[in-house]
């Protein structure tokens, strides 16, 4: 199994067990002429979703921390299936940082139509009393604010008939004992869905979220220790994680015209999870 890593959101080029994430299907344009942003794009469920998309047609700006190698290896696949890809350094919970990169994005491709605001990080601990106050200001900077910042930067660009689609997580409908913190940020986020929806629906730009379960990607070896490692994703009803391009077809499916009369929602593949949305 994969070696426990130490930084976040965690390397995909370092990990021995290399998650999925070529897509499954030939492509269908059902994203041909789009330009899509995605933050957390160089590995796991971001990397699955642009190469994905790509393969629809579209050309991909991705937003990375500091993981430059899998960065690289991103744009690359993307490339490889013919699209063209940018990918952008920084920290999307510094305002500045989401100006100047949306700024970049317009530059180079003319237009922006679809923003996934995907980039998070979580830190487990045993008590509520232990998250520091360090701690709890880190992850609502990067899961929360950067969503927001990203979006802020966007609107001006977006038209009638853009996706913006927000990654919140299971955690958010029925908690996590060892990472409160991170399950708040995604309780967040999930209004933040509700009330943009509302809010950008006259514009015709629609908003939906997706919550994945357990997903094998670089930020589970960078956060939990190895025995949680290898069982993870184990107790869901599938038995087993899931894999980034089980998850990507969700962000295709609200970012094209498939989901034209959908708002306001959240899609989960989670591993057979009831929630209650």
């Amino acid at each position: 199994m994969t070696m426990v890593q130490h930084d976040q959101p965690g390397h995909e080029s370092r990990m021995q067990d290399k998650p999925i994430h070529e897509p499954r299907y030939p492509g269908s344009g059902r994203l041909d002429g789009k330009v899509a942003l995605i933050t957390g794009g160089d590995s796991g469920i971001g990397r699955a979703t642009a190469r994905l998309f790509a393969r629809e047609g579209a050309q991909l700006a991705i937003l990375f921390k500091d993981e430059m190698e899998d960065a690289q290896d991103t744009v690359r696949l993307v490339q490889g299936e013919g699209s063209k890809a940018i990918a952008i350094q920084g920290d999307v919970g510094d305002r500045e940082f989401c100006d100047k990169s949306i700024g970049k994005v317009v530059e180079c491709f003319g237009q922006l139509d679809i923003v996934i605001v995907n980039a998070a990080e979580q830190h487990p601990q045993e008590r509520p009393e232990d998250i520091s106050e360090t701690q709890l200001r880190e992850t609502f900077e990067t899961n929360v604010f950067g969503q927001f910042f990203v979006i802020q930067a966007a609107l001006p660009h977006l038209d009638a008939g853009s996706t913006i689609i927000c990654t919140t997580s299971v955690t958010a409908y029925r908690g996590q004992d060892l990472l409160i913190d991170y399950a708040s940020t995604k309780g967040a986020i999930v209004s933040l869905v509700r009330g943009l929806a509302h809010k950008l629906a006259p514009e015709g730009i629609r908003v939906n979220g997706v919550a994945p379960g357990p997903i094998w990607t670089p930020l589970i070896p960078a956060t939990f220790p190895p025995e949680k490692v290898e069982s993870f994703g184990r107790d869901t009803p599938l038995g087993r994680p899931g894999q980034p391009n089980e998850v990507a077809p969700s962000f295709l499916f609200l970012a094209c015209e498939d989901s034209s009369y959908m708002s306001g929602q959240v899609l989960h593949p989670n591993g057979g999870e009831p929630v209650s949305s």
